[in-house]
């Protein structure tokens, strides 16, 4: 009886681990947010596993290739841009994947008064972070959609934009099935819904608080995922997500403290798993409409009065530098500036010049979960509010639920708050237009006036700019106004540290991040 007990018990012990081996385990920052046009780095690794953009990144790269549409070409002034899309694919709840399908998606996120955007129910800001603004808006880009065939979707711009496959491209924008909006309503996208889409997973459950599962589409149009799932954990702490990387509980680990490099490169049972280069930014932001954050001398005080440099060197362990402006290195535009210098006697004269002698008390807002732009928000949140301490200003440290933290920035809330970016695309525009559209720049900063305006029309420019010299142009003088007025106090350029274990390949995070990274091709032997 015992030898037979003990068979059983190896025999189920060698099922388990079969089990396991089908199943890749993955630990980010938190669960999503929302799987309809989320905001979120979070959401958005999870959906682009389900919903699939029409146009992709080449694996590892930031290099545009083809995904849902095959091929595409402009007009002369590239205002209209044609997509021809693959052929024969289908959504995983049979819908096909056509031209009406693209329509259906692009017209929700881009008119407010389309019956499924559910406007007043659901935030869909991200659209305005590509797009400028919903249709009608100050800005808006996308005039309309035309289905020319089944297989030929037209996009009709406001303005040329030479670089549009790049917009579709980014990760908020995967095609949804529209029969699955039209069954769940306003429900689309939560917990007890999920998403429905063309991609190598499908939605299978979501336990808010612990996990969300992907099964793989065994009808996938490409190649096939090499796991049968995918279980999504999400924990707030990096050094627990390394801690369950070495236990084996977790597979992948993303967004790791800068601090454990060492003790990922000193264990063989892992691997790390860096981009050749990063295309982010953290910053610190202020909203105008928040006293005293409305004085340009205030805000300057603040960027004097904060020891960027160490603060760089004691959170990012040299797996980041210091940043002067909205464009990371590796971009053009980019126009040379130092960040500002340390200097909290000269911080202490402009609070004094704008009527604040003895300081201010203000609220702090830092962001609930980690990312590569701010690895430990509490820990570098204390440490700002430190050196603000000693130029006079009281900052109260508070934070909240991640998807109320988005929403309330939206709203403009928070005096001064911590917020960062990933990129979308490889792309200047994905950086200071998106933090300086017009929505942005009025609900995000709060900045009004005629340096607004100009920076505003700036961009534009360059939007539309004929040439790379063109736009490089545009892009110094909007950086002139920004570096001078500080809506915004950029950090950091971050370099993102993720570990896998050794049993793990075919994780390829590219310059975007891994919002944008295609789990199908990771293989656990």
């Amino acid at each position: 009886m015992k030898r037979l007990a003990m068979f059983v018990a190896v025999g189920l012990l060698a099922l388990s681990a079969l089990a396991s081996a089908q199943t890749l385990v993955y630990g980010e920052s938190g669960l999503p947010v929302t799987l309809d046009l989320p905001q979120d780095g979070n959401s958005l690794t999870v959906l682009y596993q389900v919903a699939q953009p029409l146009v992709g990144f080449k694996p590892g790269s930031s290099e545009l290739m083809p995904l849902l549409a095959t091929s595409w070409e402009a007009n002369a002034d590239a205002t209209q841009w044609t997509f021809h899309l693959r052929e024969g694919v289908s959504f995983t709840d049979g819908t096909p994947f056509n031209a009406e399908a693209v329509k259906f998606n692009f017209d929700r996120w881009n008119n407010r008064d389309n019956p499924y955007a559910f406007a007043s129910q659901k935030d869909m800001a991200a659209w305005t972070y590509i797009f400028g603004a919903f249709h009608g808006e100050d800005g808006y880009l996308l005039e309309k959609v035309d289905v020319l065939d089944a297989n030929t979707v037209r996009f009709d711009l406001t303005s040329p934009v030479g670089f549009f496959p790049a917009l579709v491209a980014s990760s908020y924008f995967g095609i949804h099935s529209p029969t699955a909006i039209k069954a769940a309503g306003v429900d689309y996208g939560t917990p007890g819904v999920g998403a429905v889409g063309t991609g190598p997973f499908k939605f299978q459950e979501w336990v808010e608080g612990d996990h969300v599962t992907l099964v793989r589409n065994d009808n996938y149009w490409g190649d096939k995922a090499k796991v049968e799932r995918i279980v999504f954990r999400g924990i707030e702490s990096p050094a627990t997500r390394l801690a369950e990387l070495e236990a084996g509980t977790l597979d992948i680990a993303v967004n790791l403290s800068p601090d454990d490099l060492k003790a990922v490169e000193g264990n063989a049972d892992l691997k790390r798993a860096t981009a050749s280069a990063n295309l982010s930014i953290g910053y610190v932001g202020f909203h105008q409409a928040n006293k005293p954050f409305d004085d340009v001398r205030v805000r300057q005080a603040v960027a004097l009065a904060i020891d960027q440099k160490t603060i760089v060197d004691s959170f990012w362990s040299g797996l980041g530098q210091p940043a002067a402006e909205f464009i990371p290195p590796g971009l053009i535009g980019r126009a040379g500036y130092e960040p500002y210098a340390y200097d909290p006697a000269k911080a202490k004269e402009l609070l004094k010049e704008a009527g604040y002698p003895n300081g201010f008390k203000t609220e702090f807002w830092y962001m609930p979960v980690s990312r590569p732009y701010f690895p430990s928000p509490k820990d570098i949140a204390e440490a700002v509010t430190g050196y603000l301490a000693q130029v006079g200003i009281q900052a109260e440290l508070r934070t909240e639920d991640w998807g109320i933290y988005l929403k309330d920035y939206d709203e403009g809330k928070f005096p001064m708050y911590m917020l960062g970016w990933s990129a979308d695309y490889a792309d200047p525009n994905n950086f200071i237009f998106t933090f300086f559209s017009p929505t942005e720049i009025k609900n995000g900063f709060g900045w009004t006036g005629s340096n607004a305006d100009e920076v505003v029309k700036l961009l534009g420019d360059a939007r539309q700019a004929s040439s790379e010299t063109e736009r490089v142009t545009y892009y110094h003088q909007a950086d002139k106004l920004i570096y001078d007025n500080v809506p915004a106090m950029p950090m950091v350029y971050p370099t993102t540290l993720n570990a896998t274990r050794a049993n793990i390949d075919g994780f390829l995070p590219n310059p975007l991040g891994t919002t944008s990274v295609q789990l199908n091709e990771v293989t656990k032997n």
